[in-house]
């Protein structure tokens, strides 16, 4: 029966309810979430096919609060710790289809969480490109996608994900235009419950007339398993005329005109990437594209703005430094902008040189030029990583 709990002053309980008290409402969640004060009087029940978080935030709970938390979705469910808040365990933080435990707040912004069982182990697949790598001293074996294909599950359970879309294009051949370059494509890493094998898809760098490139797709064919990441803005080409940036994971830098100096924004700021840099309106230079962890530069005076900066891999893959996913370097009257992390695609110089294109799969954008017949950068396709523990 209903127990009208938490219980308020001057509430008189039937015995029935006083019997019934250990019964906590259900807070049936189907999306990720973030858990609230009240959360304390309720069973907190993750329901979703996909991978969900549940976030505990600083300042919501006071020492001695309990909040129960279970999933029965298919997709595992993450406890995640939100910003200045401090999540101890001795199991995991990933919930498999009917794990569950509880939160202890030992202050406001330190909890321990006793995972009850059903905590998500390691699967095994096969697919791609296979290595063993170590990363902060453990073992995983590593599959990376360099092109579409499928990830065959062996073994049920989870497995970290790091992926980038296309790099978009930088513009170029626009007469009287400098153009900026093109954005990097779309950065998403997370952990996954898989039970089936799926299809990655990677996304194609964008063409150097400064068209965006293609998501990099995990699992099209299931919308709720789904992880897309936007491809990058690059700097549309306009033969003659002027040159507009483009959204995407990053934003394409902007040109030299009027209308389209300011560089575009990522559909998904800092998060899948950033705004393209801005260009010198009335002047002779482009802005760089964004890229996966900075901004694309602003032009210089008569050079083209640097390209954002990429992320650096080997935290997920091991070894030594390995950045995808820089922007491209803007075009400039004296020199062109240099490509984000010295992977994205370099700008060109008005009317003189065509802009560099980034390499395959780097997920980085293309260089902007300026100038009639003077080409951009096309943007470097995308990747796929997928590691598991051994």
């Amino acid at each position: 029966m209903a127990t009208p709990y938490p219980y308020v002053s001057g509430a008189v309980l039937t015995a029935a309810q006083l019997n019934d008290g250990q019964n906590l409402p259900i807070n049936d969640v189907t999306a990720n979430y973030v858990l609230v004060n009240n959360d304390r009087y309720k069973r907190v029940i993750m329901n979703n096919a996909g991978s969900t978080t549940i976030t505990v935030n600083n300042n919501v709970f006071v020492t001695g609060d309990v909040i129960q938390i279970s999933n029965k979705g298919a997709g595992s469910t993450v406890v995640t710790a939100g910003a200045g808040v401090t999540v101890n365990t001795s199991g995991s933080l990933t919930l498999a289809q009917y794990g569950g435990g509880y939160l202890l707040a030992l202050s406001a912004s330190t909890f321990t969480f006793f995972n009850l069982g059903a905590g998500a182990s390691y699967g095994v697949a096969t697919g791609g490109s296979s290595s063993s790598v170590s990363v902060g001293g453990i073992s995983y074996t590593l599959l990376t996608f360099t092109s579409t294909g499928t990830l065959t599950v062996t073994k049920s359970g989870l497995f970290d994900v790091l992926m980038f879309g296309g790099g978009g294009g930088g513009g170029g051949n626009a007469s009287g235009v400098r153009i900026g370059g093109g954005g990097a494509g779309g950065i998403l890493q997370t952990t996954i419950y898989l039970d089936a094998n799926k299809t990655i898809t990677i996304g194609g760098g964008g063409a150097n007339t400064g068209t965006s490139g293609s998501s990099t797709i995990f699992d099209a064919a299931a919308t709720a398993r789904a992880l897309c990441v936007a491809g990058g803005g690059g700097t549309q080409n306009i033969s003659s005329g002027a040159g507009q940036p483009q959204q995407g994971g990053s934003g394409g830098g902007g040109s030299n005109t009027q209308y389209y100096a300011t560089g575009a924004a990522s559909v998904s700021p800092s998060v899948q990437g950033f705004a393209g840099g801005n260009g010198q309106y009335g002047g002779g230079t482009g802005g760089g594209g964004g890229g996966a962890t900075a901004v694309g530069g602003n032009f210089s005076g008569d050079t083209g703005g640097a390209g954002g900066a990429g992320y650096d891999v080997s935290a997920f893959i091991g070894g030594s430094a390995l950045y995808k996913g820089g922007g491209g370097g803007g075009c400039g009257d004296t020199a062109g902008g240099a490509g984000g992390s010295s992977i994205g695609g370099t700008g060109g110089k008005t009317n003189t040189t065509s802009a560099t294109a980034a390499a395959a799969n780097t997920a980085s954008g293309g260089g902007g030029a300026g100038g009639a017949g003077i080409n951009g950068g096309a943007g470097g396709s995308g990747i796929v990583y997928v590691r598991f523990k051994v």
